[in-house]
């Protein structure tokens, strides 16, 4: 192996380490966010011992159950034990690498990177699915059966909403998403596509009202109720992750992703606009500036915490559908509606000649 090729696949770790790293570190705070806001919402304090202000609880936690003892029951499928909670963080973290953090900002620019997302959180299934299953335990096969029916039920309206952005951009990469909202955000005329989306996100993340697999009073903790130690950290971490890159994909596809561009409604972003050139006279500064701290990166941090905000929000105030009513109000409810908007948008794109 030449000196170069060795050059690029340590250049090629670095570019992965960097995305990597600050990635597990979001979302070892996104849980110290959503305890501390779930403790404001309820009244409570909330974690404040380890660290200031609670802010190292996460790596106490962490700690705390590396150290422990991994138990496993017998009669159990051990390969399969081990392997679905690794499976499942790898198949989290997979879906970063096709995320435009600014212009030029990502480690592959794949032309199918919509399809590579629905793909990988497809495959996501199998670890929930192996997890109950090779437990031998009976809650958490019920949890991994519950699991994976809504996931693969819910999967049908995101792949729609997301389907309809395809037929108004006629694009499957991100970053050519982004760059047709410099106009408009697609949240503004795909309101209810966005609401269906979002439900849609909130039941393949498995997250409130959509945790049937986590119903404390019937099944314990779920699919990963037999799981301890080092396999329990996995599947925290790919839960956690996956909140985060759905949030981060949602800001790509309705909020415009990097760009600070704002919806044109009356006047407003001229407004903003003149306001701050106002402010900043010197625009060599703006561009010294932009350079020491990317500012694209901090505009999409920004707004996939709205989204993140919703996640602790929503099981903050809503509480837990029944099985039958999760399924129900997927197949009867929201899948005509999805279907009737996949028939609207291309007939008024066509009606109007501006189709892509």
């Amino acid at each position: 192996m030449s000196q170069q090729n060795i050059l690029n696949i340590l250049i090629s770790f670095i570019d992965v380490l960097a995305v990597l790293l600050p990635i597990l570190l979001s979302v070892a705070f996104m849980t110290i966010i959503e305890r501390k806001q779930l403790a404001a919402m309820q009244r409570r304090v909330g974690p404040q011992v380890v660290g200031y202000y609670g802010v190292l609880q996460p790596f106490s936690d962490a700690l705390k159950l590396i150290v422990k003892e991994t138990v496993v029951p017998s009669q159990s499928n051990k390969v399969l034990f081990y392997l679905s909670p690794v499976s499942t963080l790898i198949f989290s973290l997979l879906g970063w690498a096709i995320i435009p953090f600014g212009q030029g900002l990502v480690i592959t620019d794949f032309s199918l990177g919509i399809l590579y997302t629905l793909a990988l959180s497809s495959l996501g299934v199998y670890g929930i699915l192996f997890s109950g299953w090779s437990a031998n335990s009976k809650y958490a096969f019920l949890g991994s059966l519950r699991s994976t029916a809504a996931m693969i039920s819910y999967e049908l309206i995101l792949s729609s909403a997301v389907l309809i952005i395809i037929l108004l951009t006629g694009k499957f990469n991100f970053t050519s998403i982004i760059e047709q909202q410099q106009a408009i955000w697609f949240i503004v005329p795909l309101l209810p596509i966005f609401i269906f989306y979002f439900i849609s996100v909130l039941a393949e993340t498995s997250r409130t009202p959509f945790d049937l697999q986590e119903a404390e009073s019937e099944l314990v903790a779920g699919f990963f109720t037999e799981h301890s130690s080092v396999p329990f950290v996995f599947f925290f971490l790919a839960e956690y992750s996956s909140i985060v890159l759905f949030s981060c994909i949602t800001s790509i596809l309705f909020l415009g992703g990097y760009h600070f561009s704002l919806p044109e409604i009356g006047g407003f972003q001229s407004q903003l606009v003149s306001g701050l050139d106002s402010m900043v006279s010197d625009n060599q500064s703006v561009w010294q500036f932009q350079n020491i701290i990317n500012l694209q990166s901090l505009i999409l941090g920004l707004k996939t915490c709205i989204f993140c905000f919703f996640f602790v929000w929503f099981r903050a105030t809503l509480p837990r559908l029944r099985y039958d009513q999760l399924i129900e109000f997927c197949w009867l409810k929201l899948l005509p509606v999805c279907v009737a908007f996949i028939i609207l948008v291309p007939s008024i794109l066509v009606s109007f000649d501006i189709a892509p």
